[in-house]
């Protein structure tokens, strides 16, 4: 038996819509980007022309990181609380969370269609992406999948990729920009601002001794990547409110900070107080500039502000 958990999403789209077995993608689905929402929107309309609900089947952890724990540490895009929420915002009826362990790992394609997808979901129709394959035995790809879900009375469709402004749309190209620092192009591959989120810690001070107080960001997901160095207009929210925020990733060059790399967001017109404890979410927008060192604490103040400015201009164009 598999360990997982079925997500019903609550969708009036599917309110009425009789059980008659499922049509599925099968992914990680991390970042649920356009390629992926391009996709789902393929497994929604195969499900509708064949009576079916639409789903999606993805894992709890990285299948790399379960089966190398020692040697391969994913940077991911999404938690699996905001994977789910994303899921759920694009109209399936539900998703399917599996545990990936060495047991699952050890599954050829035949036997994960069968065991899992068809026995254990009632998968009657699997959609597969133009490069995905899953089970131990590699070699295996679309052709035999179709073989092997004719036996088991289950159709297999393949997909096209999915491509936008001439790019490739994948979880690895995304995670390509935000290494680089390219939020925006980030942005156009997941349809959405890149967020990253977790609990506002105790820091050095120094931005409070500058005039301008941050707030030092521990994501909740440590597993989760952080975008490349530099200063970046970002929306924030705290306590329920938004605000124009500019954030530094790096290891503050000027003061010395070391190989301690920090997140550290300064809200404009923020007027709550310190924020220690809170929950903090970061929506990056755009790159302002590269991180680098300054003369003087003077030089540092005075780039403060003009970031501060060009974060301000740059919400005012939008």
């Amino acid at each position: 038996m598999a360990n997982f958990t079925f997500h019903r999403f609550h969708s009036a789209a599917h309110a009425d819509q009789t059980e008659n077995g499922y049509c599925a993608a099968v992914g990680f689905f991390d970042g649920v980007h356009q390629g992926h929402r391009y996709l789902i929107d393929q497994v929604k309309a195969e499900a509708r022309k064949r009576g079916l609900q639409p789903i999606v089947v993805t894992f709890e952890e990285h299948p790399r990181l379960a089966l190398s724990p020692t040697r391969y540490w994913p940077e991911l895009l999404t938690t699996n609380e905001e994977k789910l929420r994303l899921l759920a915002e694009t109209g399936l009826a539900g998703a399917a969370m599996l545990h990936f362990d060495h047991a699952m790992s050890t599954l050829t394609s035949r036997e994960f269609m069968e065991y899992i997808l068809r026995d254990e979901l009632g998968v009657r129709c699997l959609l597969v992406g133009y490069d995905h394959h899953f089970g131990s035995d590699l070699s295996a790809g679309f052709r035999e999948y179709v073989v092997q879900g004719r036996a088991l009375g289950m159709e297999v469709l393949r997909q096209l990729p999915y491509d936008a402004a001439d790019i490739r749309v994948s979880s690895s190209a995304t995670r390509r920009f935000l290494t680089g620092g390219n939020v925006e192009m980030a942005r156009a591959c997941l349809g959405r601002p890149y967020l990253l989120e977790g609990t506002v810690v105790e820091g050095h001070r120094a931005g409070t001794l500058m005039g301008y107080p941050t707030a030092n960001l521990r994501p909740d997901c440590e597993e989760q990547l952080v975008p490349g160095r530099g200063v970046y207009a970002v929306k924030a929210e705290v306590d329920g409110f938004s605000y124009m925020a500019m954030v530094n990733i790096g290891w503050r060059p000027t003061l010395d900070n070391g190989a301690d790399q920090t997140i550290e967001a300064h809200l404009l017109d923020y007027e709550g107080g310190d924020m220690y404890g809170k929950h903090l979410r970061l929506h990056f927008l755009r790159r302002v500039r590269d991180e680098h060192r300054f003369g003087s604490i003077e030089e540092l103040q005075a780039q403060l502000a003009l970031d501060a400015d060009r974060v301000r201009a740059i919400f005012a164009e939008r």
